[in-house]
């Protein structure tokens, strides 16, 4: 995955071609350090130089280079706002979603499938992992996940007793 998704655009705002962007991200401040952003929508994206974020309330206000007007923005309605996965902000510490997926889940040489999807939940992150014998829901505690290297795209764990059954 080279594109990392960090928001949405909800509509146009104001007249000079602006965008009100969800940002689909904790910290929504990133989007004041941004140089470029990718707008996409399915296949199709394209790049834009940033001139300027701002945040409002929840929402994330951007102007990008070309778009001056309402009606150049309307059309960016509905697209999302990806960054170029060599932007993405190191984290102090942990992983973010987008590293886990596609990584290979073992419990000792036995390869349980690829981690598929992070489900949030209340109390525990859930690594939904698919595999020859179907899908496992494998909880994200330190008493399961054993080792998690993200660059060599292994999960180690220990299912708890009767997870597999």
């Amino acid at each position: 995955m080279d594109k990392v998704l960090i928001g949405e655009v909800l509509r146009p705002h104001g007249l000079s071609g602006e965008l009100r962007v969800y940002p689909l991200t904790n910290d929504p401040e990133r989007f004041l350090k941004l140089q470029e952003v990718i707008l996409q929508r399915g296949e199709t994206n394209q790049h834009f130089k940033v001139i300027k974020a701002r945040l409002q309330m929840e929402f994330v206000l951007l102007e990008v280079e070309g778009m001056d007007s309402a009606d150049e923005a309307e059309k960016y309605r509905g697209w999302e706002v990806r960054i170029d996965r060599s932007d993405v902000l190191p984290l102090k510490e942990g992983w973010y979603y987008f590293e886990l997926e596609g990584m290979q889940v073992y419990e000792g040489d036995l390869l349980l499938g690829t981690l598929s999807q992070v489900l949030e939940t209340g109390a525990n992150d859930v690594y939904v992992v698919k595999g020859a014998n179907g899908e496992l829901c494998i909880p994200a505690l330190k008493s399961v996940v054993q080792n998690v290297d993200v660059p060599g795209r292994r999960m180690d764990v220990i299912l708890p007793a009767g997870l597999r059954d």
